[in-house]
């Protein structure tokens, strides 16, 4: 991702960022490592645009960020036109290989209903959950005009914050980053145990029945 990163520079931000918010993609450490760029942290890398070297500082900073912002708000949009487009069969049929089963839209759907538009800008900041939102938001008919601020919103603050941690935190991104990839692995896992406890209690009640 580094490499990918030095040499694509904003490019890069922009592809990983636009699939990250519909399918995980290490979202947080593609702004950890844009900010160690901004930084010059990252020894012999350079970001680019349009094929134009960035200067280490406050340029690359602000141009990967804005990448960042854009790429989230590009597939954020993808993924809620899937959803308005087709989204439910699409999940019934083949969610579990996209790791978003009927389960994880009848979640969405709860969420929706308690708390409204406000689903998106809290999943949007969310670890893990992150990534599933557009489809289920497109699903259930979320405004495309609220849906797209609430989801620029919460990118501003993802993208800007994570690259300001990166360009702060230098050379040490990369133990902050393994360290996210563990937290996000337990966050996966206490999901599927939450999901597996639901699972036994439901097929409990089936057999009381």
């Amino acid at each position: 991702m580094t490499g990918w990163l030095a040499h694509d520079g904003a490019y890069a931000v922009f592809a990983l960022m636009a699939l990250d918010a519909v399918l995980p993609a290490s979202g947080e450490v593609t702004m950890l490592v844009a900010g160690a760029l901004a930084g010059g942290a990252v020894a012999g890398a350079h970001a680019s645009v349009l094929g134009v070297l960035l200067a280490p500082g406050l340029e690359t900073y602000v141009v990967m960020s804005v990448a960042g912002v854009l790429g989230s708000l590009a597939g954020g949009l993808a993924g809620w036109s899937i959803g308005v487009t087709g989204g439910r069969p699409l999940i019934e049929r083949h969610g579990r290989r996209l790791h978003m089963g009927p389960e994880a839209l009848a979640r969405a759907e709860r969420w929706f209903e308690r708390f409204g538009d406000a689903t998106v800008f809290l999943g949007r900041m969310t670890p893990v959950v992150r990534s599933f939102i557009a489809i289920p938001a497109g699903v259930l008919g979320s405004p495309v005009g609220r849906y797209t601020a609430l989801t620029l919103a919460a990118a501003v603050l993802w993208c800007f914050g994570f690259a300001a941690a990166g360009w702060a935190l230098g050379a040490a991104w990369t133990s902050v980053g393994h360290s996210y990839r563990y937290a996000e692995a337990l966050a996966v896992v206490a999901l599927l145990a939450a999901a597996g406890v639901v699972a036994r209690r439901r097929a409990r009640e089936r057999r009381r029945a």
